[in-house]
């Protein structure tokens, strides 16, 4: 999305750089349930963290990934350059790419709806307001288009604060649906990784283990997620030409308040 309509809040969480440090948190976690099973030594699980303050270079794990050809393995080869190649000799161990790949997936989407859950309150909030405020607000009821009987401005902003509501409940639904991680090593087995593992980033994560993932966490909880999100965003839409159509020169229910100076058009007055 152009910068314009982006917001630093939401574009901060798909950036290279946060994408990069949810990584490198997931496998510090690991590395540290890890050592508390004994795989792996303490002091090696601490000084991947001692990475902890790092400003990972994209530039440079980009460098790496055109010759290893692998995303992952080139964000571990970075991570090496700064933790030392023996201290990171044992991160990533049982792993699979997936395990990191979907985890910081869903990690995401989770603080993304955070984001848009809160958005959600402020719209409801708007709309509870002015349907009290319009309450008494006389429009003409419309049938197909046409003049029907009369209703209220206040009955129009109650019918959006509802399915808005509604549409707050389905993406808290959606938000815990797709809250899970997966650390179960190559093809979901967990032949060479312990499920406490899992366990333990996911807490530290937020998420909740997937039940059962196959390497991947299931696509239907992402699909659902984004059904959700397109649901609103008709929802949105809704209220948007509901709106604009009160705004017809012909019809002039409602008008959009200009601030002094504002411009409409290049074009006409």
């Amino acid at each position: 999305m152009i910068p314009r309509y982006s917001r630093p809040d939401m574009t901060a969480i798909w950036s290279p750089e946060t994408k990069f440090r949810i990584w490198f948190e997931i496998e510090a976690h690991a590395c540290d349930a890890q050592a508390d099973l004994g795989v792996i030594p303490r002091e090696n699980a601490e000084a991947v963290w001692r990475a902890k303050d790092v400003q990972f270079d994209v530039a440079r794990i980009d460098e790496i990934e055109a010759v290893t050809k692998h995303d992952v393995i080139a964000f571990l080869t970075h991570l090496a350059e700064h933790v030392g190649s023996d201290h990171a000799r044992f991160v990533h161990q049982g792993m699979t790419s997936s395990d990191v790949l979907d985890t910081t997936l869903n990690v995401q989407l989770v603080r993304a709806a955070d984001i848009l859950l809160a958005d959600l309150d402020r719209v409801l909030a708007a709309l509870k307001k002015r349907a009290y405020e319009h309450k008494n607000t006389l429009r003409i009821g419309r049938s197909h288009g046409i003049h029907a009987e009369p209703t209220t401005m206040g009955l129009t902003f109650a019918r959006f604060h509802a399915e808005m509501a509604r549409g707050r409940a389905r993406l808290e639904r959606a938000r815990d649906e797709v809250a899970t991680g997966a650390i179960s090593g190559a093809v979901g087995t967990f032949a060479n990784i312990d499920p406490a593992v899992e366990e333990h980033v996911c807490a530290r994560m937020g998420l909740r283990p997937e039940p059962i993932s196959t390497q991947v966490i299931p696509r239907d909880r992402h699909a659902m997620f984004f059904a959700t999100l397109g649901v609103i965003a008709s929802s949105m839409e809704n209220i948007a030409i509901e709106i604009r159509h009160m705004q017809r020169t012909e019809v002039l229910e409602a008008e959009e308040y200009f601030s002094p100076g504002q411009k409409g058009s290049s074009a006409m007055p």
